[in-house]
């Protein structure tokens, strides 16, 4: 598959706080209606996705320092549960068939806890059209605490059974729960994780690092059960 370049944006100073995308002279870009002021900024390098610039608070969220994130990956900071969907999103920007998208991912703080953010990326175009920069904002998401997600025993054990591939019924019967008992459970944790199906769920919980490693069948960290 081909690589695909994003031609860098130059950082400048937001005017405002609600400010979304800083832009060069000349260019222009797509309006950020909507982004939350918590909002942090980093701009990218064309060739590898590489952190060129970024605000010093855009770094704190991974323990460094703005001059240490210069040179680390986007792609190796953030990750979606979904393998490679925010790779195929970054090309569809460059390749023109969207000017922005925004994306559930996550992230390891400084203190190797996982987080979870939304990051918005942004098409930076010259008034001709065409792409000459990327700028991606990040903000972290209320299930961001120092100790991640926390499920009640219940729940725990409704996540370690999708996890192992058990159906809605098998699940019901072990836990003595209606199906609809099941199911109300499973769209709860859907919604909390914004996971668009049961697969998803367990991918993100997996980032999320809600359970034991090297352990089968799945079993939630105690940690993470109240």
């Amino acid at each position: 598959m081909a690589t695909t370049s994003f031609p860098d944006a130059s950082p400048r100073k937001k005017k405002t706080a609600a400010t979304a995308a800083p832009v060069r002279r000349g260019l222009t870009a797509a309006p950020d209606h909507g982004t939350p002021a918590a909002a942090c900024t980093a701009h990218l390098s064309p060739r590898d996705l590489a952190v060129t610039a970024a605000e010093p608070e855009f770094a704190r969220q991974f323990g460094l320092s703005a001059d240490d994130i210069c040179g680390r990956g986007l792609l190796e900071l953030l990750r979606s549960p979904t393998p490679g969907l925010l790779r195929e999103q970054f090309t569809a920007l460059s390749s023109g068939r969207s000017r922005r998208f925004k994306e559930k991912v996550t992230g390891r703080d400084g203190d190797g806890r996982h987080f979870i953010a939304d990051i918005t990326a942004i098409a930076v175009r010259q008034p001709s059209g065409e792409l000459v920069g990327v700028v991606v904002l990040l903000r972290r998401s209320a299930e961001a605490g120092p100790g991640g997600p926390v499920l009640s025993a219940l729940d725990a054990q409704v996540l370690e059974g999708v996890a192992s591939g058990e159906s809605t019924v098998q699940m019901a019967s072990r836990l003595y729960l209606s199906r609809q008992g099941i199911e109300y459970r499973v769209g709860q944790m859907l919604r909390r994780f914004d996971a668009p199906n049961r697969p998803a769920l367990v991918a993100r919980a997996h980032a999320l690092g809600m359970f034991a490693a090297g352990q089968w069948p799945p079993r939630v960290l105690p940690e993470r059960v109240r």
